[in-house]
């Protein structure tokens, strides 16, 4: 998938902000290993850094273009471009921490504990991902699937909701936690400028589908899409745009 540092970056508040409460709740003051998963343009990378300056901080991402921005802002970490499928540290973990990621990953009744496994014993895994699967700005892009003329070509691209609810993360964590913690958050992001939601969207989950078409079909399915999810977050008089955003947060501490 293209990712784009600068489409991302450009509601870097927000996407700030759940990362920031999940950091709050870890409990580990003294880590040496850190491992931020799925790091991105490492403006997160960076907190976790500044939190533990004595820490190995390491960022792992498959995105090149994410990690060069990241390496530019924060020379001073170790960035390591590979799939978080494939990631092993070379030692276990005593903090793996991912904001916003590991959602891209199937199948977390067998990921999950794998990602534990990593974790020297007392160390934390910390996550957060989106689970705003069912709200319009998500369904609405299968809706223009269906309906366009692309829909042959990209009908194997929908799948069902990539993350579970929290009493599936407890069946799947608690038999390997020395305690957990796990909740959900509904953030209502106040919106500016033009096609916001579709903004927010295109650089996260809508991208995967604008890479499989070519032009001019990427441009008009861009624009059905933010059509449609226009309609479903109107801006309002003040010319505003609310945008309420679920979340799922994890803390697990390893026996």
């Amino acid at each position: 998938m293209s990712w784009s540092p600068e489409q991302y970056l450009k509601f870097a508040a927000p996407r700030f902000r759940p990362a920031m409460d999940l950091l709050q709740r870890i409990t580990i003051t003294d880590p040496q290993t850190v491992y931020d998963l799925g790091c991105g343009p490492g403006n997160v990378t960076r907190m976790l850094a500044e939190r533990w300056p004595q820490a190995a901080v390491t960022g792992v991402d498959d995105s090149a273009a994410m990690l060069a921005k990241a390496r530019q802002e924060l020379p001073g970490v170790n960035w390591v471009q590979q799939s978080l499928a494939d990631w092993r540290p070379a030692q276990p973990a005593d903090v793996i921490y991912s904001n916003a990621a590991l959602h891209w990953m199937p199948d977390h009744a067998k990921y999950f504990p794998l990602l534990v496994e990593q974790l020297a014993p007392g160390g934390m895994f910390a996550a957060q991902m989106p689970q705003n699967f069912a709200a319009p700005s998500h369904t609405l892009i299968t809706d223009v699937i269906c309906a366009g003329r692309w829909r042959d070509r990209m009908e194997h691209l929908i799948r069902p909701a990539p993350v579970g609810d929290p009493a599936f993360y407890y069946q799947v964590l608690s038999p390997l936690a020395e305690s957990l913690d796990i909740w959900e958050t509904e953030y209502l992001q106040i919106m500016e400028g033009k096609d916001p939601v579709k903004e927010w969207t295109k650089g996260t989950w809508l991208r995967q589908f604008l890479d499989a078409l070519d032009e001019p079909d990427a441009s008009e399915f861009e624009a059905e899409y933010a059509r449609r999810v226009g309609a479903a977050y109107p801006p309002r008089l003040d010319g505003k745009t609310l945008f309420p955003f679920k979340r799922l947060f994890i803390i697990m501490l390893k026996k």
